[in-house]
């Protein structure tokens, strides 16, 4: 009888102890607003409605509000100019080793080129018109045909326009060589241009530019299961596994809190070990992420959250978070 009260203390104390050790309140937010990480940099929306991975996105775009293409350097440089902290841009190897930016895997339904990307050399990809196949009402009218000549960027271009930003590259395959060949191009980057500089892609070409760049944030799907899986088991004491470091992650809103210390303990935890976080759209199943696009969306956070947020309309949360 005399264990009982003293068993309860016990576990009080326990409870109390896992709570503040983890308590997201007791720690103050990364910063006053949050980071937002803007997907192809300010870009033309698009309807997601039965969105598969063989959608020709240029052809179901909304009516133009502004006069941007995505992964273009003026499309970076209004996302930037609007208050994105990271931009995330898509690279393919062209036949003359070089990396172009660039979204899709061929040519076909964005431009006026043929073909898979990756078969053509940078000074072909040049000459192409990127905007050509933009419609927004089924093909009776082309508002950008003409205006994307010359405007698919190499990644030297970007990272040479932009130097003291932050981007995350997308290698679009699961190649290793691509890889080595994202190693070959940074390395000709100042280590404080590379501090910048993050990647994701495939698990291949991920683990090979992880050899070269042991301390450049990459990311793979397989990386982020095992990171949150390992964290939700023992990331109560504050012990952050193997695959949580050098990292960059996605959280979908939904599972953020089920991680011990979210959110700002856990972004302060992931930033000791220099880890990006990002907040992504509710994972409801299937293969394609959501970003957090809408006063909908952004409110499925915790009130106050200040973290990072990955968007495909840095037009929409920009303004949001100024209220």
């Amino acid at each position: 009888m005399r264990t009982t009260p003293r068993l309860f203390a016990i576990l009080l104390v326990v409870a109390t102890s896992l709570y503040l050790a983890n308590a997201s309140a007791l720690v103050s937010p990364p910063a006053d607003t949050p980071a937002f990480l803007a997907h192809r940099g300010l870009h033309q929306t698009f309807s997601t409605e039965g969105l598969t991975g063989d959608t020709c996105t240029a052809s179901r775009i909304d009516p133009p509000s502004h006069p941007f293409l995505e992964n273009t350097i003026a499309g970076i440089k209004a996302a930037f100019d609007l208050g994105a902290s990271t931009v995330e841009i898509d690279v393919h190897p062209t036949t003359d080793g070089q990396l172009a930016v660039f979204h899709d895997w061929t040519l076909d339904c964005r431009t006026d080129g043929h073909g898979v990307t990756r078969a053509h050399s940078l000074a072909e990809l040049k000459k192409l018109d990127i905007g050509y196949g933009y419609t927004a009402d089924g093909g009776k009218t082309f508002p950008f045909r003409g205006r994307g000549v010359g405007l698919m960027p190499s990644l030297t271009d970007v990272l040479d326009a932009f130097p003291e930003r932050s981007f995350l590259i997308n290698i679009k395959s699961n190649d290793r060589v691509e890889g080595r060949l994202l190693a070959d191009a940074l390395d000709k980057r100042s280590p404080q241009q590379l501090s910048h500089i993050m990647a994701y892609g495939g698990e291949l070409p991920i683990a090979s530019l992880k050899e070269r760049m042991p301390l450049l944030r990459t990311m793979s799907r397989a990386n982020i299961k095992s990171c949150l899986l390992r964290y939700m088991l023992l990331g109560w004491t504050g012990y952050v596994p193997e695959p949580c470091r050098n990292s960059i992650l996605l959280i979908p809103s939904n599972v953020g809190p089920w991680l011990w210390g979210w959110p700002n303990r856990f972004d302060a935890r992931m930033a000791a070990v220099n880890t990006a976080t990002f907040a992504i759209g509710r994972y409801i199943g299937g293969p394609f992420s959501t970003s957090i696009d809408s006063a909908e969306d952004f409110r499925q956070l915790p009130v106050g959250y200040s973290a990072g947020i990955a968007t495909d309309r840095i037009d929409v949360l920009s303004k949001l978070a100024k209220h």
